[in-house]
């Protein structure tokens, strides 16, 4: 047990600066999609990267169940025209910045090392992590396709 526990507490502590860390690079990663999005219209073909805006309908159904089912008990009467309210669907208008590397070309680790002292590493810190990243990115890109996706605006249709 004593293995276990130490084993969260250390857990906890490393997931505190990481997250720290992700956090600023989502923040980072959506004002960068809006900026660009904004700046390039609907298509950027470059040298090493490209990027197109794609408007996308979604259909969302509204929410907060909770807030509803204890509406519905106080009201039952009211609750159930709320709940046929609720349950209509609406359309959500999302834009989305697809972005990726053009074939054949790759980033540099100036690139990396730039995006990783932006976040607070040091350039010795981010120069040894460096290596060690690369290779889990390497890893999970197999997993996934090379085209990536970052959504800069969200309205409803009225």
């Amino acid at each position: 047990m004593e293995r276990r526990i130490l084993e969260l507490v250390a857990t906890d502590r490393i997931e505190i600066p990481l997250s720290s860390m992700d956090q600023k690079l989502r923040r980072t990663r959506l004002s960068l999609g809006s900026e660009i999005s904004d700046a390039i219209g609907d298509r950027y073909v470059g040298e090493r990267v490209f990027a197109r805006v794609v408007d996308e309908d979604k259909e969302r159904a509204r929410g907060m169940k909770e807030a509803i089912a204890e509406f519905e008990q106080e009201f039952p009467k009211y609750g159930a025209v709320l709940r046929g309210k609720i349950a209509e669907k609406r359309i959500t208008r999302e834009r989305h910045l697809y972005f990726g590397v053009n074939e054949g070309k790759r980033l540099s680790s100036d690139d990396y090392m730039s995006v990783m002292q932006s976040i607070g590493l040091t350039p010795a810190v981010a120069n040894a992590l460096y290596p060690d990243l690369m290779e889990v990115s390497r890893k999970l890109a197999k997993a996934r396709q090379e085209e990536r996706s970052v959504i800069v605006g969200k309205y409803e249709e009225e």
